[in-house]
């Protein structure tokens, strides 16, 4: 059974599982001490710094994830937004992206950012589908190429 809830302090070795698994699959470094280095402690970098994580499980086990992390007080970034391959397609991305938007509200923010590689074909459309824009010239980490911001 599929199962959404918010993050709990003991999910961070879960996620990074799936962080690294999808990432490999698109030919992309994994990096827990920098680009990755916020799943290591969800507790310090998202819940108790102004933001939201969920994950999904199955049986127990993290199948995908999404959080929404503090740039300043009225901006966040959509971060970790992963999803295993064998889940993709049957519209958990879609209920991630939804619940996300709606803890970014939550929260009082009034802009979600995200950073992304054109590599990841399935959800470029998914961004565009919930109303992010691409933004030339702004850095993005080294993984990273594109820019996507949307007004909440």
């Amino acid at each position: 059974m599929i199962n959404f809830r918010e993050a709990q302090q003991g999910d961070e070795e879960g996620v990074l599982k799936v962080v690294r698994e999808v990432l490999s699959g698109y030919g992309l470094e994994f990096n827990p001490e920098e680009e990755d280095l916020d799943v290591t402690n969800l507790k310090k970098y998202y819940m108790n710094n102004k933001g939201w994580f969920q994950v999904i499980l199955e049986d127990d086990r993290i199948i995908g994830s999404t959080g929404i992390f503090k740039v300043d007080e009225t901006t966040c970034e959509l971060r970790k937004m992963y999803l295993l391959p064998s889940y993709q397609g049957k519209g958990l991305g879609k209920k991630l992206m939804e619940n996300a938007l709606e803890a970014a509200k939550a929260l009082g923010y009034k802009t979600i950012t995200l950073q992304t590689n054109s590599v990841l074909v399935k959800a470029l459309p998914l961004y565009e589908r919930f109303g992010f824009r691409q933004e030339k010239g702004i850095e993005v980490c080294s993984r990273c190429d594109l820019f996507m911001k949307k007004v909440l």
